[in-house]
């Protein structure tokens, strides 16, 4: 997704800054815009069972994050953190429908980010069950390694 063609198409008061280290939003806020990363790096972060934080994803530029509470009308599932300096694009629910009934092709790229990130997480839970690997760390460094790339996450625990 070009972040570049996506400012062209909002306004700038949809675009936000936030500073390294800034909550952009929380595990269980009722917000229910997404953002589409213009510059700089977010994390994404959720509290396990047991208390410690599970990083679960690096979103850089071009790349969004909140989805699931636009489309699910959901509360926030996991925080979002600025790893760096980063500007945002807002995109609120109706933003969203009204862009994608002007650009079609705005909605075929984010089910194919989505399908992305279902299959790579689908692939790692079977090659872990088909290895007998099911243990409670096993499936925590599947969840880290579920990074939209598909590329496992060497980072730990925050």
């Amino acid at each position: 997704m070009s972040a570049i063609k996506l400012t062209e198409k909002f306004s700038s008061d949809s675009v936000r800054h936030f500073r390294a280290g800034e909550i952009i939003f929380s595990e269980g806020d009722d917000s229910r815009e997404m953002f589409v990363v213009l510059e700089g790096q977010v994390e994404v972060v959720k509290k396990s069972p047991y208390g410690a934080t599970v990083r679960l994803a690096a979103i850089s530029r071009g790349e969004f994050l909140g989805e699931m509470s636009l489309l699910e009308s959901l509360p926030r599932s996991a925080t979002a953190r600025a790893v760096n300096d980063v500007k945002l694009l807002a995109i609120h629910p109706g933003g969203f429908l009204l862009k994608i009934r002007r650009d079609p092709t705005f909605a075929f790229e984010i089910m194919q980010s989505l399908s992305r990130r279902i299959r790579v997480t689908n692939e790692s839970l079977m090659s872990a069950m088909n290895r007998g690997e099911t243990s409670t760390e096993n499936l925590r460094r599947i969840i880290q390694g579920s990074e939209f790339d598909g590329q496992p996450d060497k980072g730990t625990e925050l």
